[in-house]
């Protein structure tokens, strides 16, 4: 099994505020975020079954017209298709997991 480090991945801005290093598996995609208070994602959705886990920072997230502030220890499951959104309140530290693999983010 191989070892990563992370600080080995360059770091990618994705939009505007949301910059993330990118782990892929055979079979998933994991991204570490890191973004800036006040950057918000648009309304999108994907066929890909996403874990969030909010590792540091404050965070506001919309699925499925259903809306939480979230902060560490918060876990979010996204179902594929979902329509979901985010405003990062604070800087942020967070841990994406999605299945299938992201090809879009390699």
């Amino acid at each position: 099994m191989p070892f990563i480090q992370l600080a080995d991945i360059n770091e990618r801005e994705m939009v505007p505020g949301f910059s993330a290093r990118f782990v892929h598996t055979g079979f998933m995609t994991m991204s570490y975020w890191n973004t800036r208070a006040g950057s918000s994602l648009p309304d999108h959705s994907h066929p890909h079954e996403q874990v969030t886990t909010i590792i540091r920072g404050t965070f506001e997230i919309t699925v499925d017209g259903e809306t939480k502030t979230i902060e560490p220890g918060s876990v979010v499951i996204i179902p594929p298709h979902a329509k979901h959104r985010g405003t990062s309140i604070t800087d942020c530290y967070i841990l994406d997991v999605f299945y299938p693999i992201r090809e879009d983010y390699k």
